[in-house]
């Protein structure tokens, strides 16, 4: 029994220290481009979804709306975003990306594709596409357990990657 807990106490440190380190290194080549993790988390979710409502960017992001507020405050400074007002609900602003902001999405996602080659570096393909196979149903898992419906819209998100 203690073995089995020792494993799984070291899975949740490898999944933790993963993600934390793959979050350092993006940091560092995003800082040389004037933006930051957040700010590239936005633009990348809008590059999903221009347009998205202000209020589902801090949900789907899992921010604060003030602390949205202030990322979208900075990205419209530098221009790489415009609010819009809804054209339904004039209450509801809308985040655009901008030509210059699009640029950006284009140019992070070839780091991001660097980031993730140094990543799986030495990680054999069969090993890859069961790693994937494995997360995908622990995300799954995760948000069945938090709520029903997120596991719905997970497999959508999934079946779109």
């Amino acid at each position: 029994m203690a073995r089995v807990l020792d494993k799984e106490v070291r899975f949740a440190f490898l999944i933790h220290d993963v993600s934390r380190l793959r979050r350092v290194m993006f940091d560092r080549i995003v800082r040389n481009l004037g933006t930051s993790r957040s700010q590239w988390w936005v633009l990348a979710f809008l590059s999903r979804d221009d347009g998205s409502p202000q209020t589902n960017l801090a949900d789907e992001l899992d921010v604060g709306k003030v602390a949205l507020g202030g990322l979208v405050d900075r990205l419209e400074e530098a221009g790489m975003v415009e609010r819009r007002p809804d054209p339904i609900d004039r209450r509801v602003k809308r985040v655009f990306l901008t030509k210059e902001g699009r640029r950006l999405v284009s140019q992070n996602k070839e780091l991001d594709k660097s980031v993730n080659e140094t990543t799986l570096n030495g990680v054999s393909e069969a090993d890859f596409e069961t790693t994937m196979r494995t997360l995908e149903k622990m995300k799954l898992n995760l948000l069945a357990a938090l709520d029903g419906a997120g596991a719905d819209e997970a497999r959508d998100e999934i079946a779109v990657k």
